[in-house]
């Protein structure tokens, strides 16, 4: 009889140690998103609206949120659209006959990154040691999100808070585990520091 194989998180051996961290650096993964690629010109995403109950992000470097259902902005017409609940071939054929006939395209990508959040109270430093955007509050607030360099891997940062404190990275699947380990070595001098 075949086996059934289930699925498995890039970092799943990098859990124990994520969890041995102090609330000044927390690392959870949070696996298996759901995660589209959505392109379309204007009056597609227009059509998407009502659809997803929020309005596709069109300011560079932000995204938006209602329920469980995340819009980043990646591109003048494309935006990688996250959701914690559906299924994503679901999710992915609702969204492509919606923008299908407006010349739009979806793509499930779920399988394509992983995600992390980092938090505490010295979140923004850690990524600091290997991001070179500016993270303070006053620049990088809630709702900015943007595609950039952290050590050496390409990945979506996204500011969870206001106040520096919680940070969403979106890593590639094949760049996650360099990713986890940089930042438990970047977190390594704030274990014990208040």
């Amino acid at each position: 009889m075949a086996e059934t194989l289930g699925r498995t998180s890039p970092l799943d051996a990098f859990a124990q140690r994520f969890a041995e961290l102090p609330d000044t650096v927390r690392i959870v993964e949070e696996p298996f998103l759901t995660m589209i690629d959505l392109r379309a010109d204007a009056a597609a995403a227009a059509a998407l609206t009502t659809q997803l109950g929020i309005d596709l992000p069109t300011v560079a470097s932000t995204y938006a949120v209602a329920g469980t259902v995340t819009a980043i902005w990646m591109g003048p017409d494309e935006w990688l659209v996250t959701s914690t609940t559906d299924a994503p071939e679901t999710f992915e054929r609702e969204l492509r006959e919606a923008v299908s006939e407006l010349g739009g395209t979806a793509a499930d990508v779920s399988a394509q990154r992983t995600t992390l959040w980092l938090s505490g109270a010295h979140a923004r430093e850690v990524l600091a040691q290997g991001c070179s955007i500016d993270l303070h509050p006053r620049v990088f607030a809630a709702n900015s999100a943007v595609q950039t360099m952290l050590g050496q891997a390409n990945v979506v940062l996204a500011a969870g808070d206001d106040t520096g404190t919680t940070f969403q990275i979106l890593v590639r699947s094949s760049f996650a585990h360099y990713l986890a380990a940089w930042l438990l070595d970047a977190a390594t001098e704030y274990i014990g520091t208040p």
